[in-house]
């Protein structure tokens, strides 16, 4: 494994670690070490910037789908300061996941990340 590829999955993990935090505490703590202070996440549904909106944003995700995980669909991929990836909410059972997308993530120096573009494939009526 390269040194890059070990930094893209450290991200990445972080990343999910933040998605799937529970109680406000721990998400706030899991999005400060994610993401720089005035880090973005957009896609089709939001835009939003800075730690408070990103935390707000994931338990927002929480309040509409209790007891759902974010889990990685795949490797992670990446060059230079950007890796991509795929992902799936689901609800812990063998049956499909009603939530998956596609990410990519742009990187500062230290490994956190900068900002967040997804993409929504599959989501509930």
């Amino acid at each position: 494994m390269s040194a890059n590829t070990h930094r893209y999955e450290t991200a990445v993990n972080r990343y999910f670690e933040a998605w799937n935090a529970s109680g406000p505490d721990a998400l706030s703590k899991a999005v400060a070490a994610a993401w720089i202070p005035d880090g973005t996440y957009t896609d089709p549904l939001a835009e939003v910037r800075g730690h408070e909106q990103i935390t707000a944003l994931i338990a927002s995700a929480h309040e509409r789908f209790p007891g759902f995980v974010f889990r990685p669909l795949g490797a992670v991929d990446g060059h230079h300061d950007i890796a991509r990836f795929g992902w799936e909410l689901a609800d812990g059972t063998d049956g499909p996941a009603p939530v998956a997308g596609f990410d990519v993530i742009v990187l500062d120096g230290e490994g956190r990340i900068r900002s967040v573009h997804g993409f929504l494939d599959r989501v509930p009526a």
